[in-house]
């Protein structure tokens, strides 16, 4: 096919679309059911509804061909554990007895059955299952999802791809199952897994499928030879069935690198790569390879991660130099719009003229339609779409509310001094034990307690006017004065005020901060049921007035333990945000870390003895390719320095970390110079307190002994084997116990038993150790 009819045959497509409806339906519909209020049938047919608007949207907008099997009840990957039949042998009765309920037990557990442990998908906010393999996993086909999805989309008339997580993918994201040998790799089960793939693209075939798209996004990692042989395995064998359908191997998040060429060689009959500012390399390495000829390329050339709209003639050119490179060029997103609300239209209180720099799923499709049609009958068909386009692009760049002269020469004025303690930390850890007077394996909690139905009733009167401030703020004050109360009679000795005010752990401070916008409805999946508003962060950064003093000390006086000031730190605040585009990350988290600086400062002079700054973004922001990790780093831990560098030696400094695979990070955070650090280790059975252990980390952590993404509530006996195996690799002295994470998703049942099954672990621990 040559260039001219490479152009003629583009058409637009996406790999995956928001899951949640327009009203997150489907949070709604799965809660229900968990409570009873909801039958199954009733959530099918909730979820139908959704997958049907969604497809019906996706066609009306002018895409050619739209993804099935992407919508999830939990999580993609955890669908494809039920695909491929590897269910965790606990949890084999359950799914055998009752499927959906069986699948959410895998997601979430039972008092009974704990669930699979779950981390960060990549360098995302969202979560996923991860498997659990072994040498003696046997896997069995279970297509019946991925079919019937495929026949209801078929159903409405347009064409539709099935997306499946691709088999070295699935491998390189499991485990190895409880039981199996500790140094045992999933990976070499592929012979075993390919024969179930080949079978579930036989059974879509069969349903109407002309291709497949399989997902490797792991091979944009650093990968080994032996990664990249069982990819080249894969894919020959996966391409030489006769009965399937044509294959599209997907990947996104990064540049492939040395797997481009093994994907290249394939007999597939496409591949989709990303061409984003982060994978600008894969143009270079597709031409040195000599393209695709003859075969398929989808270019992701819209950020499917980011809410900025697309610089259309940018994407437009390296659209036309894709031209000569591929058989077909079809246009998409550089991933699933999993990662981007679903509408900007919905917003209301953003300033029109923002609201133009932004592009939700809706208007990335859009935007993805306008190219398909640009690329294959020329630009002179969208000239208004692009006139448009720079008007936007020229309103942002131009913009008074994206540049502050004052907070960027305070940002440039910060010198190596200002981000390093005033004592080593051996000084700091001397001057804070005397002046907290903590016992032997300290407990605490990690900041938030349970969001009420109260609580959520009571900030939404006060958005709508029912209640005034002055009604608010004693709701709040009850609220905290409950928390410190329960905390002081179960026996926790570094208190926290519950964070009763606030709606989420980023967008709190971001509606406090300049520089950063607010949604309504701009709703993206964390993990589960579990839906955040990421804020935009569209402009410069300072903080106006203090954000978290008043609330901290009026718990401060309502005890006389130590109660910890809570804040969010620089990285996070930036992750867990949509941040803006136009200027280095280093530059933007230096802004924040100044901001939060100023309230660290503020909680001291109150009177706050320890303060937290959560960083559980560090990991999950880290490079996917090891060469880009040492600048990433750098700035990183110097915005957490900043941060909190400023204060006395006898303040301790805390941070928490959670859900992501902390041993690629441990001398990062030994970097961070906090005095505590705690982490998710319940579901990993300790495995960061071993980390931590090897690299030989020399402060204070509290490795996590309660799963608050579960509603099971852990026995007094399991915290406490947990706390004796974390002391294998911790010594007491440095031992802190504490949950994984913060308790907002829990119930306050569950909350209150499991906290003290917590603190009588600690006191039965603690009783060991003095007999020893």
């Amino acid at each position: 096919m040559t260039a001219k009819s490479a152009a003629a045959a583009a058409r637009a497509t996406v790999y995956g679309y928001p899951r949640q409806g327009q009203n997150r339906e489907l949070k709604k519909a799965i809660e229900g059911y968990w409570k009873g209020s909801v039958t199954s049938d009733a959530l099918r047919a909730t979820a139908a509804e959704i997958r049907r608007g969604n497809w019906r949207q996706l066609a009306d907008a002018g895409v050619h061909e739209v993804p099935t099997g992407d919508f999830s009840y939990y999580d993609h990957v955890l669908d494809t554990t039920v695909m491929v039949g590897a269910i965790p042998e606990r949890h084999r009765a359950a799914v055998d007895a009752d499927a959906l309920d069986g699948y959410f037990a895998m997601a979430r557990g039972t008092q009974e059955v704990a669930p699979l442990e779950m981390t960060k998908w990549f360098d995302t906010n969202y979560h996923y299952l991860v498997p659990e393999l072994g040498p003696d996993t046997v896997f069995t086909a279970d297509s019946a999802k991925q079919v019937a999805e495929l026949k209801e989309a078929l159903t409405l008339g347009p064409t539709a791809r099935p997306v499946l997580v691709g088999p070295v993918t699935y491998l390189l994201l499991a485990k190895p199952a409880p039981g199996a040998p500790a140094d045992f790799e999933p990976l070499t089960l592929l012979d075993r897994l390919l024969p179930v793939y080949a079978e579930v693209l036989a059974d879509l075939r069969a349903a109407g499928a002309e291709w497949v798209q399989l997902d490797e996004p792991a091979l944009v990692q650093d990968r080994t030879p032996a990664d990249l042989n069982a990819a080249e395995r894969a894919y020959r064998d996966l391409g030489a069935l006769t009965d399937r359908p044509q294959l599209l191997v997907a990947s996104y998040f990064d540049r492939l690198g040395d797997a481009l060429p093994v994907l290249a060689k394939a007999p597939v009959e496409g591949l989709a790569l990303d061409f984003t500012e982060a994978a600008a390399a894969n143009l270079d390495a597709l031409a040195a390879v000599g393209g695709l000829p003859g075969k398929r390329l989808i270019a992701g050339v819209v950020n499917g991660r980011n809410i900025w709209i697309n610089d259309l003639q940018k994407s437009l050119s390296t659209l036309g130099t894709l031209l000569g490179l591929a058989g077909r060029v079809d246009v998409a997103a550089s991933c699933s719009l999993l990662h981007v609300p679903l509408d900007r239209a919905a917003e209301r209180d953003v300033d029109p003229q923002v609201l133009r720099w932004l592009a939700f799923a809706r208007q990335k499709t859009a935007e993805i339609v306008t190219l398909a049609k640009g690329l294959a009958r020329g630009a002179g068909t969208i000239t208004a779409e692009l006139s448009a386009n720079r008007a936007d692009l020229a309103s942002r760049a131009g913009s008074p509310l994206t540049r502050d002269p004052a907070v960027r020469a305070r940002a440039e004025a910060v010198t190596d001094a200002d981000t390093r303690r005033s004592q080593p930390y051996a000084e700091r850890s001397a001057a804070q034990r005397a002046h907290l007077g903590l016992p032997l394996l300290p407990t605490t909690t990690i900041g938030s307690f349970p969001q009420t139905g109260e609580l959520r009733t009571a900030r939404a009167d006060l958005r709508a006017g029912r209640i005034d401030t002055a009604g608010y703020e004693e709701r709040i004050k009850a609220e905290i004065q409950e928390v410190i109360s329960f905390q002081e009679k179960t026996g926790i000795d570094v208190l926290v005020h519950g964070e009763p005010e606030r709606n989420d752990m980023v967008q709190y401070f971001a509606e406090r901060l300049t520089g950063y916008l607010a949604t309504q409805h701009g709703w993206v999946q964390s993990y589960g049921t579990r839906y955040v508003r990421p804020p935009i962060l569209a402009g410069d950064v300072f903080r106006p007035e203090p954000m978290t003093v008043r609330w901290t000390s009026y718990a401060q006086s309502l005890s006389d333990r130590p109660v910890k000031g809570m804040l969010t730190g620089p990285v996070t605040m930036l992750a867990w945000s949509f941040v803006r585009d136009d200027q280095p990350l280093g530059a933007t988290a230096r802004q924040v870390a100044l901001a939060l600086r100023d309230e660290v400062h503020d909680l001291e002079a109150a009177g706050t003895s320890v303060i937290q700054v959560d960083e559980p973004a560090l990991r999950e922001t880290l490079p996917l390719r090891a060469a880009d990790r040492a600048g990433y780093l750098a700035w990183a831990t110097e915005a957490f320095r900043l941060t909190t560098s400023g204060v006395r030696p006898d303040t301790q400094i805390h941070t928490h970390m959670c859900y992501a695979e902390f041993g690629d990070i441990v001398q990062a955070i030994d970097d961070l110079d906090a005095d505590v650090i705690s982490l998710e280790a319940a579901r990993s059975h300790m495995q960061v307190a071993r980390e931590l252990a090897a690299h030989g980390y020399p402060r204070e952590a509290g490795p996590g002994v309660y799963d608050i993404h579960s509603p099971r509530v852990p026995s007094t006996d399991e915290a406490a084997e947990l706390l004796r195996s974390g002391l294998e690799a911790i010594p007491a002295e440095r031992l802190w116990v504490n949950p994984d994470c913060g308790l907002k998703t829990r119930a306050w049942p569950e909350t209150r038993a499991s906290l003290e099954h917590l603190v009588a672990a600690a006191r039965t621990v603690r009783d060991e150790l003095s007999r020893s």
